[in-house]
């Protein structure tokens, strides 16, 4: 695992991390008073794992949030406000805010990633007590971020950024700012020993998820499950690894960026775009024939210039017949271009 820190350290460009402070079991991943001998300082580790990610976060200036289940399966006081059709509030009283304000005040997270909402309403969650303190006169009020899952009916409705749903994938723009919570395994957010390959998602697809997550305005957040030791799993870092080195070369097309006017090419191009200032960004998944891409969608003027991230010279461009750019690439085998699986045109003066 030392080398995959340092490997981590050098090639990831992630901007925020989100743990599991606690999941639907109830299990919590700090001492918490009101999960006695069922949290990670009582058994298992004995560690305060909540607390130490967030200090080796902060060492390296990346911002941490913490997901948090509102709900439990199991537990008693939660089984019985449900029976009771949430009239009563035992569980919310006694275990799910005394966590959330104590997540807050100990650990002062820059996201709360909430969860485990579905069931009831927001009045039986105390959502909006939680959040008016949260924002007002908690000591991360000034800096905080919540999601939508606050109770029924809240998901895509209210939030400082929606989720909507797991692995949600707008098909126009949306008008609030979002984010697409996706995970390696398309079967599981959790670790299974039992995983095949074939149920994992390929480089080429987190990239493409994340490509076409940033050209509708969202943020992207990639879920790992860790081995019951804490361990992630190679097959989990060799995926991670080579995300950031595609986002070494091609970040710039990423962070900070803003949808342009068009998000993606129709038809078979499999281009995205993205824009930051004066730039435009187009990202194309196949490398054309005759080493010749097609845009139809930017305007140009005649001092547009073209380059492609991760290649020094400048790119000859013409008028396509049809209408937009042809673009020729470097005359050379895709392969044999770093990171062959996206690539990205940069626009300067296009409209």
């Amino acid at each position: 695992m030392d080398g995959f820190k340092r490997e981590f350290d050098k090639h990831m460009e992630q901007k925020y991390v989100v743990l599991t402070s606690k999941h639907h079991e109830g299990f919590t991943n700090w001492g918490s008073p009101v999960s006695w001998n069922w949290n990670s300082v009582d058994t298992g580790p004995h560690r305060d794992l909540v607390g130490e990610l967030g200090a080796a976060l902060r060492e390296r200036n990346i911002h941490y949030g913490l997901y948090h289940s509102l709900f439990e399966w199991f537990n008693p006081l939660y089984l019985a406000d449900k029976k009771a059709g949430f009239k009563s509030q035992y569980f919310v009283l006694e275990k799910t805010l005394p966590e959330l304000y104590e997540l807050v005040t100990r650990y002062k997270p820059d996201i709360i990633w909430s969860d485990g909402e579905w069931e009831a309403p927001d009045t039986y969650w105390n959502s909006t007590s939680f959040l008016a303190w949260l924002y007002n006169d908690s000591p991360v009020k000034d800096t905080v971020v919540v999601n939508d899952r606050w109770g029924i009916n809240c998901s895509c409705r209210h939030g400082g950024f929606y989720n909507c749903q797991d692995k949600y994938k707008p098909g126009t723009l949306p008008t609030h700012k979002w984010e697409m919570c996706s995970s390696i395994d398309r079967r599981s957010w959790g670790y299974r020993s039992n995983m095949q390959v074939h149920e994992l998602m390929d480089t080429s697809s987190i990239i493409q998820e994340l490509v076409n997550t940033v050209s509708y305005g969202g943020n992207y957040l990639l879920n790992i499950g860790p081995t019951k030791e804490g361990v992630i799993a190679p097959i989990f870092q060799e995926r991670l690894l080579a995300l950031g080195k595609w986002l070494n070369i091609n970040g710039e097309a990423i962070y900070e960026s803003k949808p342009w006017r068009v998000q993606k090419e129709n038809g078979t191009a499999r281009t995205w775009y993205t824009s930051k200032g004066a730039a435009v960004y187009a990202i194309f998944f196949t490398w054309p024939e005759g080493n010749v891409l097609i845009l139809p969608s930017p305007d140009f003027t005649a001092s547009m210039q073209v380059t492609m991230l991760g290649f020094s010279a400048s790119l000859e461009w013409h008028a396509a017949p049809s209408g937009g750019l042809q673009v020729t690439l470097p005359s050379t085998v895709p392969s044999l271009l770093p990171l062959q699986c996206a690539w990205t045109l940069k626009l300067v003066g296009a409209e």
